[in-house]
């Protein structure tokens, strides 16, 4: 695409959306435009795809260490949540201004899914690293809730990592084909494991009990949504001739 004013950046930008198919109502409605809005200015300042990438990770990255370093409270929680879902949001601007100034790289690509895969593997540590560090705060009777984050870990990567490989095996769709209609039932299922759903459950920090619950119970979901995704991606992936 070529250059466009911020107005021009914007109806671009809409009009080069990815497929909302597998998406969940909080990426489609809140971090998709949410990205947008960021990726128009980033156009406006100049920045690359990378940079906004890199930005992203400082958002991430120093919520992830305040959470592991800093004793729980309602201001903390407060500051990890935002921090975590303004991160998120730009990881959806660099995508998207990406495909604004038509620079898609697969360099660009490896950056973001390299920064992707290291902030959930360290956002699950700095929960573990809190829990071990307070466990009077968040209610712990005992060393085995230490296994929650650890499994929640697991699913989160394990998910990532299947997804992408998924999306490189399958077969390209033929040019000109057009997407498959998004199922609003579908994006509605997918909220328990939509990472914007997951950076505000951090919130809830402060409440102690009541963030170790909504914790457990998204990583619960998850583990449940990892079986769930295995079934269906090896069945794809099966029924794929070679």
């Amino acid at each position: 695409m070529g250059s466009a004013g911020g107005a021009g950046a914007l109806a671009e930008l809409r009009a080069a959306q990815k497929s909302a198919k597998g998406v969940s109502l909080y990426s489609r409605f809140v971090n998709r435009p949410a990205g947008r809005y960021l990726a128009a200015a980033a156009h406006a300042a100049q920045l690359t795809p990378n940079q906004v990438t890199l930005i992203s990770a400082a958002f991430s990255f120093a919520s992830v260490a305040a959470l592991a370093l800093a004793p729980p409270s309602r201001v903390l929680g407060l500051l990890v949540g935002l921090g975590l879902v303004v991160g998120f949001a730009f990881d959806s601007a660099d995508g998207q201004l990406a495909r604004l100034r038509g620079s898609s790289s697969p360099a660009g690509e490896w950056l973001d899914h390299v920064v992707d895969c290291a902030k959930i593997t360290a956002l699950h540590t700095a929960v573990l690293i809190a829990f071990y560090r307070h466990p009077g705060h968040f209610g712990l009777t005992g060393d085995a809730w230490l296994l929650v984050p650890l499994g929640f870990q697991l699913a989160a990567v394990v998910t990532f990592f299947g997804g992408l490989l998924t999306e490189k095996l399958k077969p390209r769709p033929a040019p000109g084909t057009a997407p498959p209609a998004p199922s609003t039932l579908r994006a509605v299922a997918l909220l328990p494991v939509d990472h914007g759903v997951f950076c505000l459950v951090f919130l809830l920090l402060g409440g102690g009990t009541v963030f170790r619950w909504a914790y457990t119970l998204l990583g619960a979901a998850a583990g449940c949504f990892l079986l769930a995704f295995l079934t269906k991606w090896f069945r794809e992936l099966s029924a794929t001739p070679r």
